[in-house]
């Protein structure tokens, strides 16, 4: 997809809430004298204007006439701020709501703006702003999705995807990726944590090196499932070992308590299965 849209001059956007996400975004050179932004902290007016981007002496005055709007906000604010900008905003002002909450919270957000008048968009930040900034993937969903794609290409977002036009199905795709990434991120941890306590740290890596597997992600999870389904009592039972093990070393086994769980349930579901098709 083209960095920008050369037919389309630079939209006149707000920024809701300007942390690490809006001050990437809006030191573009494209976003200088285009952005007017407000953030419940006052101490990041400062950082608005090191980016040329103008704010106001309270909500309304500086988001009142900006009918293109990105929700910029901590998770646990997403839809606080939906209830309290909307009806600040333009008829039709479309709401681009970036932030990573679940499905079910967009869905609440789009309901409240759609009721002050606004056109809501289901927005995905799909990596890290920094280093990608304005070429970090994004999938949009939701009715304005298309409405909002070419605004968001003129302001220099370079890798955006349409994946639907149901309110939910990008924040999906996010927060069930979320599951295996984050998670991968905290088994890791608590794994090296053991390895480390246990002084085996460079044999245990070594071992995980060896045994890596390069495959594609759907052939991977058949496999674990299949894994499981068959030998999940068992594994269960040594995980149980491992969970004593790392409470052994001083690390509290939090990923590996799940683990014996989710292995045994899937034993139990296949064993329930075998019996029902005796």
């Amino acid at each position: 997809m083209p960095d920008s849209n050369p037919s389309l001059p630079a939209a006149r956007v707000a920024l809701i809430g300007f942390g690490e996400a809006g001050e990437t975004f809006a030191s573009a050179p494209g976003w200088r004298g285009e952005a007017r932004a407000w953030d419940i902290v006052p101490e990041r007016r400062g950082a608005m204007a090191q980016c040329g981007v103008a704010t106001g002496d309270d909500p309304a005055s500086a988001l009142g006439d900006r009918a293109f709007v990105l929700s910029l906000v901590t998770a646990d604010q997403a839809l606080p701020a939906a209830r309290d900008y909307a009806p600040l905003l333009p008829e039709g002002t479309l709401w681009c709501d970036f932030n990573s909450v679940a499905p079910d919270t967009k869905r609440e957000a789009a309901r409240v703006v759609e009721g002050a008048g606004g056109r809501y968009v289901d927005v995905a930040v799909m990596a890290p702003v920094n280093p990608a900034r304005l070429a970090v993937p994004l999938l949009l969903s939701g009715p304005h999705a298309l409405a909002a794609l070419p605004l968001l290409q003129a302001l220099g977002f370079s890798n955006i995807r349409n994946v639907g036009d149901e309110v939910g199905r990008a924040s999906a795709i996010k927060m069930i990726r979320s599951v295996m990434v984050k998670g991968l991120e905290a088994l890791s941890s608590e794994c090296a944590a053991a390895a480390e306590a246990a002084g085996v740290f460079d044999e245990v890596m070594a071992s995980l090196d060896a045994s890596e597997k390069h495959a594609p992600w759907a052939e991977k999870v058949a496999y674990n499932r299949e894994r499981m389904a068959t030998h999940g009592a068992r594994r269960a039972a040594e995980m149980e070992e491992s969970a004593k093990t790392l409470q052994g070393l001083g690390v509290e086994p939090a990923m590996t308590r799940g683990t014996v769980r989710l292995q045994r349930e899937a034993a139990e579901k296949n064993k329930a299965k075998k019996e029902q098709a005796a």
